[in-house]
């Protein structure tokens, strides 16, 4: 399903709804996905990444009923940019991973059940696109954030507590991703699946490039072979990536 205008509120499952701001880009896709959740007889909202401090989003977010809790799923300006302004609007809790993040509450920390807005979000710690990276498993969806897109991959941080996220997130079945950019995926279990088998694309692909170029290469030289045919706009922030694949395949000793 594609999405609708920018600043449109969208039901998704029925606890989950989506507001889609007007940022797109290369690193955003259409846009960020800010999350509104709650329960079939609540009057008020969780919301879930409220996005850049961007005013004629966050007020048409406020606008949409009281809201009684704010998550962030990672430290990224275009997903808490807009926490404390949202804070300051709504009078809403802000709770995230990282402390310096929140805002008149406690961080969140691995498999606390968070109950709010008439339900309850189990958080997962899903290092590996940043450290401080959470998702949020609902009864028949998990809010992603970063971890997994709507499409194409994600830019990695830490490659090893990356692929040990993504083999958490395949033994959860039966459940929609909703993420953080991009469209709403129906199997977050076959797609964490896919992302296993790219990943490990990926690594035969730069240990091509270093058996090329020499064990020494750079992260540049590696993503100017393995990226030789993606648009150079995309270079850099696939030399992130590669960064960590490096980093991760040095990491593991020599027979």
């Amino acid at each position: 399903m594609k999405h609708p205008a920018y600043g449109v509120l969208r039901e998704v499952t029925p606890t989950a709804s989506v507001m889609l701001e007007n940022n797109p880009g290369h690193m955003t896709l259409d846009g960020t996905n800010t999350w509104l959740l709650r329960g079939p007889d609540a009057e008020d909202y969780i919301v879930v990444d409220p996005g850049y401090d961007d005013v004629p989003h966050l007020t048409r977010v406020a606008d949409t009923g009281p809201i009684a809790l704010i998550l962030v799923t990672h430290h990224h300006g275009d997903h808490v940019g807009g926490a404390p302004r949202l804070a300051e609007l709504t009078g809403a809790p802000i709770r995230a991973f990282d402390r310096k993040l929140c805002r008149d509450a406690d961080a969140v920390s691995h498999g606390e059940v968070v109950t709010a807005a008439g339900l309850n979000l189990t958080v997962l710690h899903t290092p590996g696109h940043t450290d401080d990276s959470i998702c949020f498993q609902l009864d028949d969806a998990v809010l992603t954030g970063d971890t997994i897109l709507g499409r194409g991959t994600t830019v990695i941080s830490s490659l090893g507590h990356y692929l040990d996220t993504l083999r958490l997130l395949r033994t959860i079945p039966g459940v929609a991703a909703l993420p953080g950019h991009g469209e709403e995926l129906p199997d977050l279990a076959a797609v964490a699946s896919e992302y296993l088998a790219h990943r490990e694309e990926r690594l035969d692909q730069v240990r091509a490039a270093l058996d090329q170029l020499g064990p020494d290469a750079t992260a540049r030289q590696v993503v100017e072979v393995v990226y030789a045919d993606v648009d150079k706009s995309l270079w850099e922030p696939a030399e992130w990536s590669v960064r960590a694949q490096l980093e991760y395949l040095r990491s593991i000793p020599t027979p």
